[in-house]
Parts: C-alpha cells; sequence; structure tokens
C-alpha cells in the first residue's frame, strides 16, 4: 500500500468496459485495507461487505442434505462465495466459470485477500469462460449446486444477452444442468417478483432471502436479495 493508502492494482480494458481493481484504506479506526473492483468506473464489489456473496453458498448447501456435491459457481468476483462453498466438508468439486480472464489472473497472481487459501485448495477449479453460455447448451456434467452471481440484478443485466438467463426457457434450460435434489442460487441487489414468478413455475420448491447489512461507505442499511430454487 503506498502512503496515500490508496493503490490500482490494475487497470484494464475488456469487451465490458474498463475493468478496475484497486485497493485502499478505509478512514475507519481501526483502518481496515478494502480490496475492490469497478466496470467502466462503476462500482462492481468490495471485501469490506460479502454476507451476501457468502449466503448464496451456504443457504444453497443448507438446502441440499447430499455429500460429495459437485458445485458451479458463475461468477468468481473476489472469490467469497467460492469460499464459503469450500467450508463445507460436503463438498467434493467447485467449479468456477468466470467471463472476464483478467480476474483469474488477478486470483492466480494473489491480488484477492482470498487468493492463497483458494488457490490452495485442490477442490477448485477456476477457468475463463461465459456461465450463461454453459447452461444454456445441452448438459454434458450434472451439478448438485449451481450459484450464479455475475449481473447485478435479473433486471439489470452487465450484457444484453444475460436477460435470457432469467426467463422461462433460460431457467428451464438451466434446470438440466442440476442432478437431483439439486439447487440453482442468483444473487441480485434488487428483489424481482418477475424472477421469482419464473422461478416458481419451473422448480418444485423456491426461496428469496433477504440479506441486510451496514453499508459503512453509505453509513446506511442496504439489502441484497438472494433466489434459491430446488430440482
Amino acid at each position: 500500500m503506498n502512503p496515500t493508502g490508496f493503490e490500482v492494482l490494475a487497470y484494464e480494458p475488456t469487451d465490458l468496459g474498463v475493468l478496475c481493481l484497486r485497493r485502499r484504506a478505509t478512514l475507519s479506526e481501526p483502518v481496515v485495507i478494502v480490496t475492490e473492483v469497478t466496470l467502466d468506473h462503476q462500482f462492481l464489489m468490495s471485501s469490506l461487505h460479502t454476507a451476501s456473496e457468502r449466503a448464496l453458498a451456504t443457504v444453497a448447501l443448507e438446502m441440499h442434505d447430499g455429500e460429495a456435491l459437485d458445485v458451479l459457481v458463475g461468477g468468481l468476483g473476489l472469490g467469497y462465495t467460492a469460499h464459503a462453498a469450500l467450508g463445507s466438508s460436503r463438498v467434493a468439486r467447485v467449479e468456477v466459470v468466470e467471463y472476464l480472464p483478467q480476474v483469474v489472473d488477478w486470483l492466480r497472481r494473489g491480488w484477492f485477500p482470498l487468493s492463497g487459501e483458494l488457490t490452495a485448495d485442490p477442490r477448485l477449479v477456476v477457468g475463463p469462460g461465459d456461465v450463461y453460455a454453459r447452461i444454456q447448451s445441452a448438459p454434458t456434467r450434472l451439478y448438485d449446486l449451481i450459484l450464479i452471481d455475475v449481473d447485478h440484478s435479473p433486471d439489470d443485466t452487465l450484457a444484453g444477452p444475460n436477460a435470457s438467463f432469467y426467463d422461462l426457457p433460460g431457467l428451464e434450460s438451466a434446470r438440466e444442468h442440476l442432478a437431483p435434489g439439486g439447487v440453482l442460487a442468483v444473487w441480485s441487489y434488487a428483489e424481482s417478483s418477475p424472477f421469482a414468478d419464473a422461478l416458481r413455475a419451473t422448480f418444485r420448491e423456491v426461496r428469496v432471502e433477504r440479506v441486510a447489512y451496514w453499508n459503512r461507505h453509505a453509513d446506511e442499511e442496504c439489502v441484497d436479495w438472494l433466489f434459491f430454487a430446488r430440482k
């Protein structure tokens, strides 16, 4: 960390916009070092608030009573969802598909707070790719859990083609990639009744979880929304 308390680790063009990984010190006492990602100068994620990213995995695990679970994670982010999944001894394998290869490289360079723990776990497989294209194609492998944290919300996607995942045909295709009893989990910063209705039309059990936390940046309570559906 440089003397200003702010460091840009990477600033790279992508087909979605300029991607930035930065590290900064908070103004709180004691000082906390925060890792953040922005896309086209819009805030994406932070290591300061990770409760909902972790809950995406832990709640899905609570809904599945199996062993030796095979987990697919769409979107690496800063690695908190994958880390939470790997925290369970019932998980045999976690495969992360990340659209931006730069993010995969950052993990391998050790630039994330959890890089060391994640890369040391032999159950983790991380690679670049389009998770939506994967689960909209014919399945070659069935997963016990599919955890999706890519877009801002079902109604606010990072790329236009992503929207097709959130409608009935997209969810029906995703369901075919789940083993019997498998769980699909989706992160969102906002509630979406149309998406919840589409899930209920496709899956036998649906849960919508509200995750509230105190946003220390804005000094206010914020809420993220998690959608879970069991095959």
